[in-house]
């Protein structure tokens, strides 16, 4: 029998943590050593092998930072991670090379697919723009799925050497065109009684492409936080985007 894998859980007690903690109780490989709310000091994080970071943007690199100090993988399922904080944390990850951490924009496995699916479509097709869904309490926009598909969007169209999507429009005080994220539209709405859906939608001369990925319940990113916790301390480094443990990067 191999030998459990002893996890803690940062952000415990919110909508993700607590599905988190539940995920794990269930899994028969895994034990949860440890649940930690933002007023807790995380010390040694109760012995675990690896801790699940999933709280927000504000507290998030102070988090991952403390678990990388004590030799302990993370696997981050918190947004707001800039090219800056991202560059810090491989500075510190470099002192500490059998660490693993794992950036995730998101766990969901139908999400991963879009993303992929995204990035092989992005080379056909003159236009693109994104179009997020999340429920109001979220507190960053656009969401980090949104900005990764840009990302990939983006990199896929610069190799391809495509120029930026046509756009006419020379007068939008109001911002109705929505952000650019990397180049690429993103549009991000904030309704009640949505949890995390996202649509990708292509535009050439005749024809449509759309893609489109919904989460009803955060049960659906459990497999892909699982996978994460399962496979984190093989791949010592930063990791960002679940896909390159699922071989869709």
């Amino acid at each position: 029998m191999s030998e459990r894998i002893g996890v803690a859980v940062i952000g415990a007690a919110g909508r993700m943590g607590t599905q988190a903690c539940g995920a794990i109780e269930d899994a028969t490989d895994l034990d949860l050593v440890g649940r930690f709310g933002h007023a807790d000091d995380l010390g040694d994080l109760a012995g675990a092998q690896v801790a699940v970071e999933l709280t927000v943007p504000d507290a998030s690199p102070a988090n991952v930072a403390h678990c990388v100090d004590r030799g302990v993988h993370v696997v981050v399922g918190t947004t707001g991670w800039t090219d800056d904080r991202l560059e810090t944390l491989r500075t510190q990850l470099a002192d500490h090379p059998g660490v693993g951490v794992l950036v995730a924009p998101n766990f969901a496995i139908g999400a991963l697919l879009m993303m992929s699916f995204a990035r092989q479509a992005a080379r056909f097709y003159e236009s693109v723009e994104v179009v997020e869904l999340h429920h109001p309490d979220k507190v960053d926009a656009p969401s980090g799925t949104a900005s990764r598909t840009a990302a990939l969007i983006a990199a896929a169209r610069r190799e391809a050497d495509l120029p930026a999507p046509p756009d006419a429009t020379t007068s939008d005080p109001d911002g109705a065109r929505g952000a650019r994220v990397d180049g690429i539209p993103v549009h991000a709405l904030r309704l009640r009684g949505r949890v995390a859906h996202q649509e990708v939608l292509f535009g050439a001369a005749g024809e449509a492409l759309s893609l489109r990925h919904d989460s009803f319940d955060r049960v659906s990113f459990m497999p892909g936080v699982l996978t994460g916790v399962r496979e984190v301390a093989s791949r010592p480094g930063l990791t960002i985007g679940l896909e390159h443990y699922l071989g869709l990067a």
